[in-house]
């Protein structure tokens, strides 16, 4: 073994000895890359050689060819080419190089010496023999019909452009739509391009970033969603011979004149397609002058992947069976389907020969095609197509003067019986509970008013606030339908979900109507018990001194009280009026932040009746009718979403860091000396502690920023209605004893405004109103200050239970309950504590109107003119019952 191996070393050893040169005759080493550019490589020597006289490299370094400007005289093999410099006339090199030619004025001369044309244009050198010519032509591919030709890659040929543009735009140019991966598509969802994964993922862990996933797979992705509906003719002439196979895209079936991108919308699956337009009878006459007629059939692949054709019913409106219309019945069963179908007869009605000119024609006037969709499918399955066609006939007097309207349409559905049920079962559902609510608010109500008995009064009640709660159910019904249709028919990648008809949408308008005309009727409700409420500004400033009066006719002097001004009382009313009609949100900002989102942002392009979520509106949107219950959808969404943003912001940014209008004016009170207390009931309502700290408030400056500062500093106590508490709002529940002496202090104000007081003079009215305001004064001031023994209250909180229900489980029998409140519900009486009302009335006025006109825009100007009026009779009539219930002249309201 040893031996063997031995051996197997030397003859190897010897080997290597024997390729050692002995001699000069080694070759260097070299590949192309390290020839220069006038030098090709030689495999046969194995080493780089010179090229020749205005010669260079070609671009694989094996051969060589001609320097730009000169053309090729003779070719012997690579090694062995003849080059000639083109003349000044001829200055460049057709592109095989064996001539000079002359570019045209269109085309350049590039970097290779070579004739360059513009792109879109095929350069041509020769004639159709072969003959070169002396000057190169820049031609322009037709790409219009019926060549649709465009460039091939090497730019000497026109080529058929591909189907996809065909279909898409009728020319070679994809314009405005989506084009990608070489092909044109019409539509297809905006957030297609994140959902397509081009990454690959190996089973070493590492990814990839396939270039070939990036160019091709969305492009494969979007021709696998756009589904679209086949439908090819079987076309006749008038005699019954067949003519040929003719696809309906085009404009075949469609009267009216238009793009062909627009009217092959028509054809995209699930796109709901209108149009109507109104066409002279002289067109009509020109046009079709000859009667051709149709079978429709519907082109679609088996399961064994063949083609196969089904033929679409007709369903003729003008057909009549022993005198008859049978097709216009509902009934279905008793309709009669046929098959085939014209579009303009202007043949039938020709008298004396057929060459004259027809004194009747037959246009149809109206086709529609009906496409169900099978129910609990996720594959976008659908039964047969159905045509419905009616013919209009008109007598031929004038045909330039004469018009006919027609229309075309595509209209999907599928049997929403399943829906429906669920909406009625949640509107009956909430509905009960909603009565269940009102029961308990009514009963809250007539607690609140002392009235233990059921009479017509509290029945009328009970009606009006189950009208707000209904209307709440109703628009909780119709926001998540609207919701619903629009998340998932705008959502969904395979159709299997549809919007219901304009017809079937009539449950859902009426649901609409319903919930603004209850939600209206609240609004009134809201804003009577506003403007009847009982208010009282109680004065707690008090003299500080005495004035000495002489006493006419003789020598007494006799000394009184010195006043206390009642300018504080009057900018403490002013600041409440001005309060009356504030809100949490600005009316103006929502409107326009809404119109803003819609028309400018683009969400109103979700409301068109294709399944595409596209905020960019098209030149095709204009023939896509929109959905009702989309539009109500995609507007409430908006509506809330912007108003609760405004409400977010009012309350935790602008009211806490720029001004809190309600703080404020409970501030008012405080520093100006006077409480209020709001009757909103007999029995309840509101009371705002605005005693001062420091006993006075009718001083001059330099004393009043001197009591500032010391509440700022803690110095003195605190404002709260009980020692040593900040708590200065309550709601109150009082005794009957209460309201009685309450009613009977104010009564001689009424008396004033009987017949019988109505010619007592003015003088007399003004001392009246003067007794009374003191008194009420006087009374309601020894009732807070616990003067009254018979009169007392208590103060606590409430329990959690009464603050669900919203209703106390108490009576004030002995005393008056004082519920401490620091939720600030006394804004119950102004716009601002009832935000929920207005935000849902305005909003639904907003779509009440835009549904009945189909425009955003002016929807928003009659809610804008809306909420103004009923501002202005807000702040009108509560200004006047203002006056009348605080016995202050309305001339010092501002």
């Amino acid at each position: 073994m040893a031996l063997g191996g031995l051996c197997s070393l030397l003859g190897a050893l010897a080997l290597f000895h024997s390729l050692l040169p002995s001699d000069g005759s080694s070759l260097p080493f070299q590949t192309v890359e390290n020839c220069t550019k006038h030098q090709l490589f030689d495999s046969s020597q194995m080493a780089c050689v010179g090229c020749g006289p205005h010669q260079q490299t070609s671009s694989d370094g094996m051969s060589c060819m001609c320097l730009p400007g000169y053309q090729l005289i003779s070719n012997n093999g690579r090694f062995s080419i003849t080059c000639k410099k083109c003349s000044k006339l001829y200055p460049a090199v057709t592109q095989d190089g064996w001539n000079c030619i002359r570019c045209s004025s269109g085309a350049i001369i590039d970097n290779n010496g070579k004739c360059q044309c513009p792109k879109g244009q095929i350069l041509v050198e020769r004639t159709i023999s072969g003959i070169p010519m002396t000057e190169a032509k820049c031609v322009t591919c037709s790409s219009s019909s019926p060549s649709f030709s465009t460039p091939n890659a090497l730019g000497n040929q026109c080529i058929r452009c591909h189907e996809s543009f065909i279909a898409t735009t009728q020319s070679c140019d994809c314009q405005s739509n989506i084009l990608t991966g070489g092909l044109c598509f019409l539509h297809h969802p905006e957030d297609l391009t994140s959902s397509v994964v081009t990454n690959i993922i190996y089973e070493q862990g590492f990814k990839v970033s396939s270039a070939w996933f990036v160019t091709h797979l969305k492009a494969s992705a979007i021709a696998c969603l756009n589904m679209e509906l086949q439908f090819i003719h079987a076309k006749y002439d008038a005699r019954g011979n067949f003519l040929n196979w003719e696809k309906v895209t085009g404009g075949t079936l469609q009267l009216c004149p238009d793009t062909m991108p627009r009217l092959n919308t028509a054809y995209i699956f699930g796109t709901t397609y209108q149009q109507t337009c109104t066409l002279p009878v002289s067109k009509l006459l020109s046009k079709y002058d000859e009667t051709h007629f149709y079978d429709t059939y519907m082109l679609y692949k088996g399961e064994d992947g063949e083609d196969k054709l089904r033929a679409i019913a007709i369903r003729n409106l003008n057909l009549q069976y022993n005198g008859k219309f049978v097709n216009q019945e509902k009934i279905m069963n008793n309709w009669f389907l046929t098959r085939r179908i014209f579009l303009v007869d202007t043949l039938s009605g020709r008298e004396m020969n057929l060459d004259s000119q027809p004194r009747a024609i037959r246009v149809a006037s109206n086709i529609k095609i009906s496409v169900n969709l099978v129910s609990n499918n996720l594959q976008g399955k659908i039964f047969p197509p159905m045509m419905t066609i009616s013919y209009t006939d008109i007598k031929i007097q004038n045909p330039d003067q004469q018009t006919i309207s027609v229309s075309f349409s595509i209209e999907y559905q599928m049997d929403l019986v399943t829906a429906f049920q669920n909406t009625k079962i949640a509107l009956g559902f909430l509905s009960g509970l909603s009565a269940i609510c009102s029961m308990l608010k009514t009963a809250s109500w007539k607690r609140r008013i002392g009235s233990p008995m059921i009479d017509v009064p509290t029945v009328l009640k009970f009606l009006l606030i189950y009208a707000g709660d209904l209307a709440n159910t109703f628009f909780i019904v119709t926001f998540g339908t609207g919701l619903y249709w629009l998340i998932f028919f705008k959502g969904q990648r395979v159709l299997s979900v549809l919007l219901p008809t304009p017809t079937q949408e009539i449950h859902f308008i009426c649901s609409v109507a319903s919930a603004f005309a209850l939600k209206f009727l609240q609004l009134l409700h809201i804003l009577v018990n506003q403007l009847t409420v009982d208010i009282f500004f109680i004065d707690w400033e008090r003299p500080k001194g005495k004035i000495v009066k002489s006493i006419a006719g003789g020598g007494d002097i006799k000394t009184t009280p010195a006043p206390v001004s009642i300018w504080r009382t009057y900018f403490v009313a002013n600041e409440w009026n001005n309060i009356q009609t504030i809100r949490k949100i600005n009316p103006t900002c929502q409107i326009l932040a809404v119109v803003f989102l819609l028309e400018i942002v683009g969400f109103a392009n979700l409301t068109t009746m294709d399944p595409y979520p596209r905020l960019s509106s098209s030149a095709e949107s204009s023939v896509i009718p929109s959905s009702r219950i989309l539009r109500y959808g995609v507007a409430t969404t908006i509506w809330l979403s912007v108003g609760l943003i405004q409400i977010i912001f009012g309350i935790g940014i602008y009211e806490r860091f720029v001004e809190d209008r309600i703080s404020q004016f409970i501030d008012v009170c405080s520093v100006s000396n006077i409480s209020v207390i709001i009757l909103s009931h007999k029995c309840f309502g509101y009371y705002i502690h605005g005693r001062s700290v420091h006993g006075h408030a009718d001083t001059n400056m330099e004393e009043m920023n001197l009591n500032l500062k010391r509440e700022a500093e803690s110095l003195c106590g605190q404002r709260g209605l009980v020692p040593n508490t900040e708590i200065e709002t309550f709601q109150i529940f009082i005794t009957d004893k209460i309201r009685e002496q309450y009613d009977k202090i104010r009564e001689p104000l009424n008396w004033t405004r009987t017949p019988n007081h109505l010619m007592r003079n003015s003088e007399d009215a003004v001392e009246q109103r003067m007794k009374a305001y003191n008194t009420t004064n006087k009374f309601l001031g020894s009732f807070i200050d616990h003067a009254l023994h018979d009169m007392d209250y208590i103060i606590q909180d409430k329990l959690l239970l009464e603050r669900i229900i919203g209703m106390e489980l108490h009576e004030p029998i002995d005393k008056t309950i004082f519920y401490n409140d620091e939720n600030l519900s006394f804004t119950d009486v102004l716009y601002y504590g009832n935000e929920g009302t207005l935000l849902l009335f305005d909003m639904l006025f907003f779509c009440i109107v835009d549904l009945a006109t189909q425009n955003f825009i002016f929807a928003s100007i009659l809610t804008c003119i809306q909420q103004k009026i009923f501002q202005f009779i807000r702040h009108a009539a509560g200004r006047k019952n203002l006056a009348a219930k605080t016995l202050i002249d309305e001339r010092f309201l501002l």
